[in-house]
């Protein structure tokens, strides 16, 4: 069974960078899953950010490739989302997951942490 935890700031200011970590028990990040990040902000629907494959491969949304960083620590199971010169418009529910190229799915989900990008 695997569980993912999300843990970073809840508060960010404009242009500072928001990181963001996810602690994966029940499962190796390098097995053979797109490990994900994605969030929701109020009022809109689920918008993919990127994930990081078991290897170490990165992928990453068009429209937030520019500011996003995805990064991993396999000793500690662990993988960390950077998204630089945050906005209001950052403001979300972030959510980290397990996405299966083999269901086409994200079968294994984080609760969820609300970031919100304030002066």
């Amino acid at each position: 069974h695997v569980q993912l935890q999300e843990s970073g700031p809840g508060l960010v200011k404009p242009s500072q960078t928001l990181s963001l970590t996810c602690t994966v028990s029940g499962g190796r990040i390098t097995t053979d899953y797109h490990w994900s990040w994605i969030r929701q902000p109020p009022g809109k629907r689920l918008e993919w950010i990127g994930a990081i494959g078991y290897s170490g491969s990165t992928y990453y949304s068009p429209s937030l490739n520019s500011r996003t960083s995805i990064s991993r620590d396999t000793s500690k199971n662990q993988f960390t989302m950077h998204l630089s010169s945050v906005t209001p418009e950052d403001t979300a529910v972030y959510y980290c997951a397990r996405y299966s190229r083999a269901s086409g799915s994200a079968d294994y989900w984080g609760q969820g942490t609300q970031v919100t990008v304030s002066s």
